[in-house]
């Protein structure tokens, strides 16, 4: 089942229309990279998909859902689709622990003793189970990004959407973030990634698109898109990033 189907989508702020009719399919348990120049609409469609940023037209379906409706309980849509920020967004006076396990128990999904459990569980997985009553200002960069993917693991989202996850961190700590990705899609999660890893996006993506003036202008294989793209565009911006 297609997990993302985008039709026809538009927003715009004010007189600036930031996308401009995006169509875009992604598949269960496939990898879409987005890669683009700043400014080109990655993030703006990547919070569309969770209607974080309202939709001026078109639609988005997730699981199923049509979550551009007015009358979609949103709540319930975003329970399925985890989001990670380029800056973390972890709550400073709670300890890691507590990051993790607050919405699943706010939202009733777990008790506090599966919460913390799962909690545990997901820190190991991303390499922190020494982490866990620490707080957020004793972290690197590297670990509060980690702990922010464990945070929306928690809730078991079929989908995850990571916007730019790797641009605010020092170079030495991008290899530990994209090391716990490269495991989630080994693991088979339906993800979405704006990102200007190109390395990443080429060995770990199922595909990759590349968006420029809020259109994708092109999308493909990755070895398709980095090895021949075909759009005058997409030579361009990867002539200067490569």
């Amino acid at each position: 089942m297609s997990k993302v189907i985008v039709k026809d989508l538009k927003k715009s702020f004010g007189s600036n229309e930031v996308l401009k009719s995006i169509n875009l399919t992604v598949e269960e348990g496939e990898v879409v990279c987005i890669i683009g120049p700043s400014g080109s609409g990655k993030s703006t469609l990547l919070r569309c998909l969770n209607r974080l940023e309202e939709i001026n037209g078109g639609q988005v379906v997730i699981n199923g859902t049509d979550i551009s409706t007015k009358d979609v309980d949103l709540n319930k849509a975003r329970e399925n689709i985890g989001m990670v920020f380029q800056h973390f967004n972890l709550f400073p006076h709670l300890s890691v622990k507590q990051n993790i396990t607050l919405a699943p128990v706010q939202l009733g999904i777990m008790n506090a003793k599966e919460a913390d459990a799962k909690a545990i569980a997901l820190l190991k997985q991303v390499g922190l189970a020494d982490k866990a009553e620490a707080f957020p200002k004793s972290l690197s960069g590297g670990q509060k990004q980690r702990v922010a993917i464990a945070r929306a693991l928690a809730m078991n989202p079929d989908i995850m959407l990571f916007d730019e996850p790797t641009s605010a961190l020092d170079p030495e700590m991008v290899g530990d973030v994209l090391g716990v990705m490269q495991q989630l899609a080994k693991d088979g999660m339906t993800m979405v990634i704006v990102t200007h890893e190109m390395g990443f996006a080429r060995e770990v993506g199922d595909r990759v698109i590349f968006m420029d003036g809020g259109y994708i202008v092109e999308e493909g294989k990755p070895e398709a898109i980095f090895d021949a793209p075909q759009e005058t565009r997409t030579q361009d911006f990867l002539n200067k990033v490569l």
